[in-house]
Parts: C-alpha cells; sequence; structure tokens
C-alpha cells in the first residue's frame, strides 16, 4: 500500500462536502471513494469526516490533516507538470463558459489551441448557469462582472460593452426614454440580469426592467427587441448588427455603463499549470479582438449619430 493511497480521494471530498462529487471530481466511483477514506481513516487512527444522510462535513482532525494534504496534492500536481515535456500544455483542460460567449468567441479560441498543442484533451461546458469550479472538478471558467468566490482566482482577459436599445417603432409609440428613471415608465425586455447598470454623473445607478417579455436567450431579447415589444440592455454583439441596419436605436448613450471585465477564473494554486496558463493567454490575445473586430463598421456608425 502507497502512503499515498487515499490522499487524492480525502482531498477531493474536503473540497467538495460530498462523496458523489468527489467521485465525479478525481474519475472515480462514489463506492471507490468512500471505500479509501475508510482506509486511511484507519491508517491514521483518526475520523476526517462526519457524515450524515445529507451533509458531509470535516472533524477537527480532519481540518487539520485537510490543510496538509492539500498543499502536498497541488505541489505533487504542479511539480510533475512543469517538469513534463518542459512545461508543455497537456492532460485534460476542462472549461466552463456562458453557452452564447462560448459557442462564438471561447470554444473557437480553446479550440485552435487543441490544434497546437496535441497533447491536450479539451472538455467545454456551455451553460448560463453557474458552475462549482472546485466541486465540479472544472480547471478553469470564462466570467463576467465582479468575482465573489474567494476560493478562486481571476485574469482579466478582455471587456465587453453594454447598450440600451429598442426598435424606431416601438419609440414611435410610446416615446424615447431621456433619463434612466424614464424606463419605469415603458416596457423592458429582460434577459439573465436582474438589474441594468449606467454611469449618471460618475456614480452607478440601476434600473430593474419589467415587461411582458422575458428570455435567457440574449438572441431571443434582441429578437424581440426588434419586433417592437419593448427596450433592452445586452452586450454590443446582440446588438450592433441590427443597428448597423437601422433596425434599433441606441438610447441613453450619456449614462451608457462602463464596460463590463471578463475574466478567466480558476482555483487558487501556487502556480498555475501549464495547460491553464496556455489557455490564459490564448483568451488574453485573441478573445478582446474577436469579440470586437467583427463590430468596427457598427462602431463608426455609433460614433457618427
Amino acid at each position: 500500500m502507497s502512503e499515498w493511497d487515499g490522499i487524492d480521494e480525502f482531498v477531493a471530498v474536503a473540497t467538495t462536502n460530498s462523496f458523489t462529487k468527489a467521485a465525479r471530481a478525481i474519475g472515480k466511483s462514489p463506492t471507490h471513494v468512500s471505500r479509501s477514506i475508510g482506509e486511511l481513516e484507519r491508517r491514521v487512527q483518526n475520523p476526517l469526516f462526519n457524515r450524515t444522510t445529507r451533509t458531509v462535513s470535516l472533524t477537527d482532525a480532519g481540518r487539520v490533516f485537510f490543510e496538509h494534504c492539500q498543499r502536498l496534492v497541488l505541489e505533487r500536481d504542479e511539480a510533475i507538470a512543469l517538469i513534463g515535456e518542459q512545461g508543455e500544455p497537456q492532460g485534460e483542460l476542462k472549461i466552463s463558459c456562458s453557452t452564447t460567449m462560448g459557442e462564438r468567441f471561447v470554444a473557437p479560441i480553446i479550440r485552435r489551441l487543441a490544434v497546437q498543442h496535441t497533447k491536450l484533451n479539451v472538455s467545454i461546458e456551455l451553460s448560463n448557469n453557474l458552475v462549482d469550479l472546485v466541486g465540479d472538478g472544472f480547471d478553469l471558467a470564462i466570467r463576467t462582472g465582479e468575482l465573489t468566490d474567494g476560493r478562486l482566482l481571476g485574469t482579466l482577459v478582455a471587456e465587453r460593452r453594454f447598450y440600451t436599445c429598442a426598435a424606431p417603432d416601438y419609440l414611435a409609440r410610446q416615446g424615447e426614454p431621456r433619463t434612466v428613471q424614464d424606463l419605469m415608465e415603458h416596457q423592458c425586455i429582460r434577459g439573465t440580469s436582474a438589474s441594468w447598470h449606467y454611469l449618471v454623473a460618475g456614480k452607478d445607478a440601476h434600473h430593474r426592467p419589467s415587461g411582458r417579455f422575458r428570455c435567457n436567450s440574449g438572441q431571443a431579447v434582441i429578437e424581440a427587441c426588434v419586433a417592437g415589444l419593448g427596450i433592452c440592455q445586452l452586450p454590443e454583439f446582440y446588438v450592433l448588427p441590427y443597428l448597423r441596419h437601422g433596425m434599433v436605436k441606441l438610447l441613453l448613450e450619456d449614462v451608457r455603463p462602463k464596460d463590463e471585465p471578463i475574466w478567466a477564473v480558476y482555483p487558487r494554486r501556487r502556480h498555475l499549470l501549464p495547460k491553464i496558463h496556455a489557455a490564459i493567454d490564448a483568451l488574453k490575445l485573441e478573445l478582446g479582438p474577436t469579440l470586437h473586430t467583427d463590430h468596427r463598421i457598427e462602431r463608426h456608425l455609433i460614433q457618427e449619430k
């Protein structure tokens, strides 16, 4: 029996607070994980987890043991990755991203990375739900806005601009809002965000949209806007193609919010593994230009208005 037996399973359970999630994260069965933890507890002669039918939590001894084991596992994995193939990206790279941004922008960038590095296996999960990077075993996620999970680090890889707009026929019927407060009198098409952001006199201002139409698809929202159902606020890559053809009109440009940061986030480590380094570098190099290149004509159109 190796002295390492059970350590990976223990760290996985302690990190996820779940035998099932731990098994998924390390690619083993829940039965294997449970058996390994039991054998490890017999070796250290201490219970490491408090178990109930609903929860798993570390005992006092488990917390002390976890602090040391987590560091050992990370340093072992980092050492192997850093010296292997002189730091060439390799192994499985598991990435999470929102559906539309992933399909349009992130997946093509990571696909090119996989073509370049033949020892790299890529798995991209596209979902508008916020995944648990640590618990679900992800290496990297693309997220926007403010970062709130203290277990994660983030690298700024790009920014995106938000526009408020409406169809000309809607504005002809309902009038044009001149202030953020005026939006209270209008039909607002809701997407995934519960609040629209603006910058008024140097201070953040918010509007909670309400209206007859809501969808968690940005494409569906902009199409509802073009159809005259109301006003929407969306990232530029949805809005600008329709603006070019005069199908929507920009609103409240004098109080347009600051550009929203786009982050590559990853679990805390002393050293980034080569595969994560490579993915972040590719995203920093390509994501910003890719987001904006297709819309240069439309941006000139905005500046002329």
